[in-house]
């Protein structure tokens, strides 16, 4: 593109985004026409064409295809959020409406599928049997940035996801139920794609690949088909189960309700643990992009069928049913994709001779690494179990009236939300780019060392402001986004008191899991599988006793202040266990101080808002201004001190 026709694309991109805007913010622009809410049209047609002129603008012509799509999805979707947010600025005489918000978001998602079919995919070079260079610290930034862009534009649909059932679902029985059926595969999911089966499996097919590379499609293609068979016979007996409580029970409407919606969605579990597995092949590939941007095919389905459902007034019951049939199509269509994206890196066999020394060692690392990095899965399960007793079982416990309603799941389950958003897009990136760096270099001490010291300033630089900001704004982040006290559209005023306190207990340990993920890939890249299950095995028995306790005096919230509790406990029994490993101090004297410094601009960010909270009355202007300015804040304080965490995220690969 020559630089007159750039500029010309922007002056035309900046015109129509201000006239957007400006009509927007207009209290007497209307939108009325011949059909049934034109509103809804107009808003879904104008940011499909902001989409495509913000794409034609070319502000980052040299990025490669998906980040461009990446980056253009991130500003055009949280953009087209904001422009409707701000409609509740008093004054104005306009109201924010939550289904403009998700047609904005619908025009921006077609907007996204437009450029992926007119953007000509990258060009790989190298050969299917082939690993990526090596990685140094601004390489893991850079792929934290890829891997956060991808992964952050998939969660802005899945928020959108989650706050469009809170509407259909609310604090009720419902909400509960759909919160437990679609928990179970998704703990999975976790366990595979974030967890165990990958942190074995991933340094022993990178050192097959070196090795024996004929051998390791052999040894890929029976890990993938194990993985499918165990699942499905973990599918099978689910269900045989599920239909014996069924039918030799008596009749529960509630408990019912909930077993049939966990029957529904069992078969999402093997779609999605086949998916993660594929998944720990493209990163050895260096291929993040597949399935960091898989969700968004789960998300968008279930935002439209939510939508649908939530305009058409369906009852919860019947909305969690069509949910879920949504969800297992969008498993089969990952599925498809993940293996569409490895057809130039693995040819699938069959034949599996010699590969059975490498599954002895994939099956001894395991078990370890699922009780290693599983916790908080673990814990977050153990905890829907709570949470659900009065569903599932009744409202009292041994003769005593239990201290969790019927609502408690759906708090829980919508509340773990928003903390894990950030988790999500950044604390999980850091480990996932960090662990193949590091499992190449576990015979490099020195290199090993600085490699894991890198990985924890850029997950204390993220996740210690988060945890800062999460805790001051939480009233307002449940008021606005749970729809609070309207409870015809979303939490009624009890349950936003209760998802406000659970988020409190929740948000101050945001730091903690991510810390957690690092630490526990370190040990599995030296090795050592055996400290990080110990340490978990401890912390699951430390979060139940809590769990058990603190519920009877805190509530629901309970279960969150457990969970934060033991997750805090594991990163201290991590640390001490890396140190005797590798015999060095985890953290050196430039690593202490780069730590402090983060935690005094953590800091001064939450004075900020703070103060902002303040003086602003509760609401969607105050929240979308404490946000803003916590932001802008932290990143002008790290600008200005120079903060090479800052660095290693915005630069740019080299070559």
């Amino acid at each position: 593109m020559t630089r007159a026709v750039r500029l010309l694309a922007r002056g035309a991109f900046i015109t129509y985004a201000t006239a957007l805007l400006a009509l927007s913010l207009w209290p007497r622009v209307t939108a009325e026409g011949p059909i049934e809410r034109t509103d809804l049209v107009i808003h879904f047609a104008a940011y499909l064409i902001w989409t495509l002129f913000f794409a034609a603008s070319d502000w980052f012509g040299g990025s490669s295809a998906a980040k461009r799509i990446a980056v253009v999805g991130l500003v055009a979707g949280v953009w087209s959020v904001i422009s409707e947010l701000l409609q509740g600025i008093p004054g104005l005489g306009r109201t924010v409406a939550f289904e403009d918000a998700l047609a904005n978001l619908g025009g921006v998602v077609l907007g996204l599928g437009v450029l992926a079919l007119l953007i000509p995919a990258d060009r790989r070079a190298s050969a299917s049997h082939s690993l990526p260079a090596e990685e140094g610290e601004g390489d893991v930034g850079g792929t934290v940035r890829t891997i956060s862009l991808l992964t952050l534009t998939s969660r802005v649909l899945g928020l959108a996801r989650d706050l469009l059932l809170v509407r259909v679902f609310g604090n009720t029985a419902s909400g509960s139920a759909f919160a437990a059926a679609f928990a179970i595969p998704n703990l999975f999911r976790r366990l595979f794609g974030e967890g165990a089966l990958s942190a074995a499996f991933i340094p022993e097919y990178a050192r097959a690949l070196r090795e024996e590379p004929e051998t390791a499609d052999r040894y890929a293609s029976l890990v993938v088909l194990t993985v499918a068979a165990v699942t499905g016979a973990l599918l099978a007996v689910g269900e045989a189960a599920l239909v014996g409580v069924l039918l030799l029970t008596d009749d529960d409407p509630v408990r019912d309700n909930s077993l049939r919606l966990v029957m529904l969605l069992l078969p999402f579990m093997p779609l999605v643990c086949t998916t993660a597995t594929l998944g720990g092949l493209l990163q050895v590939h260096g291929r993040f992009m597949p399935t960091a941007a898989a969700p968004v095919v789960l998300n968008l389905l279930l935002v439209g069928v939510g939508a649908a459902a939530l305009s058409s007034d369906d009852a919860p019951d019947l909305a969690a049913g069509h949910l879920g049939l949504a969800a297992l199509v969008a498993g089969f269509a990952q599925t498809v994709w993940a293996l569409g994206a490895l057809r130039t890196h693995v040819r699938w066999s069959v034949e599996f001779e010699g590969v059975g020394q490498r599954v002895r060692t994939t099956l001894a690392r395991f078990i370890p690494a699922l009780l290693g990095l599983g916790t908080i899965q673990l814990n977050t399960f153990i905890d829907t179990l709570i949470a659900m007793w009065p569903n599932w079982v009744g409202p009292t416990v041994m003769g005593r009236a239990y201290p969790l309603g019927i609502d408690a799941n759906a708090v829980l389950f919508f509340t773990q939300r928003l903390y894990q958003f950030p988790l999500g897009v950044f604390g999980i990136a850091v480990a996932t780019a960090v662990f193949p760096v590091l499992s190449r270099q576990s015979d490099e001490p020195d290199s090993f060392a600085q490699t894991l010291r890198n990985g924890i300033r850029l997950s204390l630089y993220i996740a210690l402001p988060a945890s800062v900001g999460l805790v001051i704004v939480r009233e307002d982040l449940v008021g606005v986004l749970f729809g609070a006290g309207d409870s015809q559209r979303g939490f009624d005023a009890s349950g936003a008191a209760q998802a406000s306190a659970v988020l409190l207990g929740y948000a101050w340990a945001v730091w903690a899991y991510s810390l957690n993920h690092v630490l526990t890939r370190a040990l599995f890249a030296l090795g050592d599988t055996a400290g990080p299950a110990r340490a978990a095995l401890v912390m699951v028995g430390v979060n139940l006793a809590l769990n058990l306790t603190l519920i009877w005096f805190l509530g629901v919230a309970g279960l969150a202040w457990s969970t934060s509790i033991a997750a805090t406990g594991q990163t201290v029994l991590l640390a001490r266990r890396l140190v005797q490993r590798t015999g060095s101090p985890l953290v050196d004297r430039d690593a202490a101080r780069a730590a402090m410094i983060t935690l005094v601009l953590a800091l001064t960010m939450g004075a900020v808002v703070l103060v902002t909270v303040a003086v602003m009355e509760a609401g969607t202007v105050r929240l979308i201004a404490g946000v803003l300015l916590g932001i802008v804040g932290y990143g002008l304080a790290s600008a200005l001190t120079k903060r090479p965490e800052l660095g290693w995220l915005l630069r740019r690969r080299a070559g």
